[in-house]
């Protein structure tokens, strides 16, 4: 049973890659499209115009696999800036500050932009 999973490398890292772009390009569709929920009100314009653009436009290249090392690499960037804008100033620990999902989405990122589009991507077609 171990080993079962190495036949389906490829595959299993394209669905981290697209679904990671999935989730993430939510999270800019609601801060530029007020889609599925607004932004929050105190949200300021650069976190809603540039971090929504990044997430949104960068979610879906890295989803489809277009231009993925590079879409992946802004994404990660600003998953690192906005752990310590919004959550590494309360508490160190991702844990203590709710800094979680900065930090997950952040490295996922960055792995992604080292590896590139592999299979399912338009860049591979």
């Amino acid at each position: 049973m171990v080993g079962f999973m190495s036949g389906y490398e490829a595959q299993t890292y394209a669905l981290l890659r697209i679904v990671a772009g999935f989730l993430f390009l939510w999270h800019g569709a609601s801060k530029l499209l007020g889609f599925p929920m607004p932004a929050p009100a105190e949200a300021p314009a650069f976190v809603i115009y540039v971090a929504g653009g990044i997430e949104l436009v960068g979610g879906i290249l890295v989803m489809i696999g277009l231009q993925t090392r590079l879409a992946a690499f802004l994404a990660s960037g600003l998953m690192a800036f906005a752990y310590w804008m919004a959550h590494g100033t309360m508490a160190l620990l991702p844990v203590v500050n709710q800094g979680e999902l900065a930090v997950i989405y952040c490295f996922v990122f960055l792995y992604i932009s080292a590896r590139g589009p592999g299979m399912w991507s338009v860049d591979r077609q």
